[in-house]
């Protein structure tokens, strides 16, 4: 795995790609008559006719990245000349060194998410049962989709090209909105197809599903969601750089991020979300370094902080369904000026987690919701302020992925009969190379 250093970065200003192009463009236009047509984007297998360009793609090394790479990228360190050596001109230069920092962020995507793309389609393709889900296969077929139009596309040479592809990139950012919760549908029909009887788990390694292949689609979600988040992070990237600059962002990157903001928002939206659903709320208590700022992406920590929040507010109130009062749910921001990581900590006293069920929270597999109510909420898109308290499974597993991908990590530890206590751990400096999945 390739780390996106100066010299990686610099090498897709002059990039020219290989000459696919006319093998790619017919392989695309017999694919679309075979299977972009239908529909319901079924897709059972790879189509033949691109297996092979698939492959070639696959077999090429993926570029790591990190939230300081994609400042110095937003601010033009990794061009010949900086920003700031060009902005001196006045508005023409500032002009000029914008453009070449999206033409050279451009080059890098359209070279780097065709091969992101391949290996998820590829692993799609290969996890054993999963693949067989009819919401799995609909997901395979966006990503082959989206494969086809980037590999499609020319060489990004001028601010024409560059704003073309801005064009295409944004209409597949927003097609794949929902294909978090449509992953999330495979593994409710999996879960379902072993509930109903469908699907025997077998203790014997050399049946159809065993055990072990349980395993295997669980490492197969997550390695897909930690691409996702990696593939979302650099595209989101770029084309908040095209939008008008505001203060103290790089792109979607917040150089001044406000944990206790975060925090405050994210307690606004699920304590309205309690109330709707059990009446009442606990109050969310905020203490600790209230001051501290950091650079993150405040859309992913919001996320994060969310789903833990629902998860401590709901377990609050179904504890104390019978009680005329609710005890807080509690939120700890430290930091030290020597820690390596800015951790949060949320307390509640809903009750706890047995501890024989502690490992199955963070499985995507597994769920505390009925079907009816998981049935309900596939209709939404990622990082929905309005999501359910409870559906899919995937918030606690979700919220570490996108912790883990930036250095950081989230721990758990409860008490069973009385509360949990959940600690995020940021990765303060930012420094960490996103931890590719091949």
């Amino acid at each position: 795995m390739a780390s996106l250093g100066g010299n990686v970065f610099r090498r897709f200003m002059i990039v020219r790609r290989p000459r696919l192009m006319s093998r790619c463009n017919g392989y695309r236009r017999c694919f679309s008559t075979n299977f972009l047509t239908q529909e319901d984007g079924h897709c059972d297998e790879i189509p033949s006719n691109i297996e092979h360009v698939l492959q070639e793609y696959y077999e090429k090394q993926q570029t790591s990245s990190s939230i300081q790479m994609l400042m110095k990228t937003g601010r033009g360190e990794m061009l010949g000349k900086t920003y700031k050596s060009e902005a001196f001109m006045g508005r023409l230069g500032h002009q000029l060194a914008t453009n070449r920092i999206l033409i050279q962020f451009a080059s890098f995507l359209s070279q780097e998410i065709p091969i992101r793309l391949a290996h998820r389609i590829r692993d799609l393709d290969q996890v054993p049962i999963l693949r067989d889900m009819h919401a799995v296969q609909q997901v395979k077929a966006i990503y082959i989709r989206s494969f086809l139009e980037m590999i499609d596309f020319p060489p990004i040479l001028n601010s024409n090209d560059e704003q073309k592809f801005a064009h295409m990139l944004g209409d597949l950012y927003t097609k794949h909105s929902g294909v978090l919760v449509q992953m999330a549908k495979g593994a409710y029909e999996l879960r379902e197809g072993i509930r109903s009887g469908d699907i025997n788990v077998s203790k014997d390694v050399d049946d159809d599903f065993s055990l072990e292949s349980l395993i295997d689609c669980h490492r197969c979600l997550d390695r897909f969601y930690m691409s996702r988040i990696g593939i979302r992070v650099l595209a989101g990237q770029y084309l908040a750089m095209r939008q008008e600059p505001q203060n103290n962002y790089i792109g979607m990157i917040c150089q001044k991020t406000s944990p206790s903001a975060v925090v405050r928002e994210a307690a606004a939206n699920v304590t309205k979300l309690c109330t709707e659903r059990y009446g009442r709320a606990p109050e969310v208590q905020l203490i600790g370094r209230l001051d501290l700022t950091f650079p993150y992406i405040p859309t992913y920590l919001h996320y994060i902080v969310l789903e833990l929040l629902k998860n401590a507010l709901r377990a609050t109130c179904e504890k104390f369904e019978l009680s005329s009062s609710l005890p807080p749910v509690v939120v700890v921001i430290a930091d030290g000026t020597d820690n390596e990581d800015v951790v949060i900590k949320i307390t509640d006293e809903g009750g706890g987690i047995p501890r024989s069920q502690i490992e199955k929270i963070w499985s995507y597999l597994y769920t505390t919701a009925g079907s009816s109510l998981q049935k309900a909420v596939f209709s939404g898109k990622d990082h929905s302020d309005m999501s359910p308290m409870a559906g899919l499974g995937y918030g606690l597993p979700i919220s570490r992925s996108y912790a883990r991908y930036f250095g950081g990590d989230i721990d758990l530890m409860s008490m069973d009969g009385h509360g949990t206590d959940v600690f995020v751990y940021l990765k303060r400096l930012g420094d960490t190379k996103e931890p590719i999945p091949v």
